[in-house]
């Protein structure tokens, strides 16, 4: 069987289980892992799938993917960036750190700063930062979101509304070609707005993958926020538009 007769059923396995899975597959199709490797690398370039550790899982415009998933999702990349934005990160600073795995790996590179204020409705990104001397640690608190420790709802909005921050760190679901940043719970989305509001300045972290994404509801403009750290060239339309307005960027390296 040809790779154009796999990928349409590998996408309606993916359809069925929510997840496919390397081992699987070759088995299912009597080839290789190496060839399902392939198959899997080629649907996620065209943006049909999203590679995870040992296979893949749907793409989806209205559903974010699994936290466990999303974590182990280009892991060297999201270092990579974290390392990139805790560079220019000061120390005695204030600053936000929200929802996201790219957001906690940024937590885990600030472990070593010193005299930081740290607000975060992430209740990951506090654990990683509860044991570094030099941080401080205000959890917003807020309704509890048990699939990845997220505290959203008015309570956290209204906490952060307390607070004028040096410095915000936020990621995204997804990112357009318009340069919105997308995201999935309208919830969250509030939460993000009232973050950027109440900051100097505002940092996103936010790899390749996002602007092959989709996601249903906007939180701001790339024209809002003063510099991306990401993995790879934005295209060149929007390189344009963020420098139009004002928008640095800085690509890190694995």
């Amino acid at each position: 069987m040809t790779q154009t007769f796999r990928h349409p059923e590998i996408l309606d396995i993916a359809r069925r289980d929510g997840k496919v899975t390397v081992e699987g597959l070759a088995s299912h199709f009597g080839v290789t892992l190496q060839t399902i490797r392939r198959d899997l690398t080629d649907l996620a370039e065209a943006g049909r799938l999203e590679r995870v550790h040992g296979g893949a899982v749907l793409s989806s415009g209205t559903t974010n993917i699994g936290y466990e998933e999303r974590r182990a999702l280009h892991r060297d990349s999201k270092r990579a960036i974290a390392r990139a934005c805790a560079a220019e990160i000061p120390n005695n600073a204030s600053l936000f750190l929200n929802i996201g795995t790219s957001t906690e790996a940024v937590a885990e590179e600030l472990r070593y700063h010193q005299n930081l204020l740290v607000v975060t409705n992430n209740m990951n990104v506090a654990n990683i930062l509860a044991d570094s001397p030099g941080c401080e640690i205000i959890v917003t608190g807020g309704t509890l979101r048990r699939s990845d420790g997220g505290l959203v709802g008015n309570l956290a909005a209204e906490t952060i509304r307390q607070f004028k921050f040096d410095l915000a760190v936020i990621g995204c679901s997804a990112l357009d070609h318009e340069g919105d940043l997308l995201d999935f719970d309208i919830q969250e989305v509030s939460v993000s707005q009232a973050i950027l509001r109440q900051s100097r300045s505002t940092f996103l972290v936010v790899d390749q993958t996002k602007l092959s994404r989709s996601a249903p509801a906007r939180i701001a403009s790339l024209a809002d926020i003063d510099v991306v750290f990401t993995d790879h060239a934005f295209p060149q339309d929007l390189s344009q538009s963020c420098e139009t307005w004002g928008t640095k960027l800085v690509i890190a390296t694995a």
